[in-house]
């Protein structure tokens, strides 16, 4: 476990991916540094000490792939994930030739991207990322390395997909998470739209009963959407 959080780079022209993916990988235990244009993340990348660069291909200024061949020249051992809206064969290809370690092509899920991010900085010897950091939803506090929540002088033990489904929906708070998005994002079904289970609401029960009295009101229920924790 490293005793400083891992640093990672972030360059993405599109304002609501870059602050997005910042937030996710803030709230994982990482330290993002975001920026919007090839130039900036070129300057950036070469004076910064990352430890990984998350990167998109289509930017203002000089592109991904220009981008990402000065960082390689600097570093030959940084780890780079390329980000694009491509899938052509073509584009992929040099995206590696420019010396990227992986990609992941528009749209992605949270959990692939952070599957993808861990298993780079492993293979680069980087270390794992810090655990989540504690999180609050009503009066209760969540701290994911202890698996517990507590309010006042109540502690209850959560499962880790218990865990994981109030990190989901308190990183949404506010916004409806459907059922599809619980069974992609929590349990990794990669098509959960082809999936009949009551799984989902079965855990949600299951985490209410032990929350008392605050579950229903603090899990709320949106009939034939899914299920939001309060704003």
């Amino acid at each position: 476990m490293p005793t400083s959080r891992l640093r990672v780079l972030v360059v993405e022209d599109e304002s609501a991916i870059l602050r997005g993916l910042c937030d996710v990988l803030a709230y994982r235990g990482f330290e993002p540094v975001g920026v919007g244009s090839g130039d900036d993340g070129l300057r950036e990348g070469l004076r910064g000490d990352y430890d990984l660069v998350v990167l998109d291909l289509m930017l203002p200024g000089r592109s991904g792939f220009e981008v990402c061949s000065a960082l390689r020249e600097r570093d030959p051992r940084l780890p780079i994930l390329i980000l694009t809206a491509r899938d052509a064969e073509a584009d992929v290809l040099e995206g590696f030739r420019c010396g990227s370690d992986d990609y992941l092509t528009k749209p992605f899920s949270v959990s692939e991207l952070l599957a993808r991010v861990e298993a780079l900085l492993r293979r680069a010897g980087r270390g794992e990322p810090l655990q989540r950091a504690p999180f609050a939803f009503g009066a209760w506090r969540v701290e994911p390395s202890r698996l517990l929540a507590e309010r006042d002088d109540v502690s209850i033990e959560l499962s880790r997909r218990e865990l994981e489904i109030l990190a989901l929906l308190a990183r949404e708070r506010g916004r409806i998470v459907s059922r599809r998005a619980l069974l992609h994002e929590v349990w990794g079904f990669p098509a959960p739209e082809r999936i009949e289970t009551r799984t989902v609401d079965m855990h949600i029960a299951k985490l209410r009963r032990k929350l008392g009295a605050d579950g229903s009101r603090l899990i709320e229920t949106v009939r034939g959407e899914g299920y939001r924790l309060p704003a």
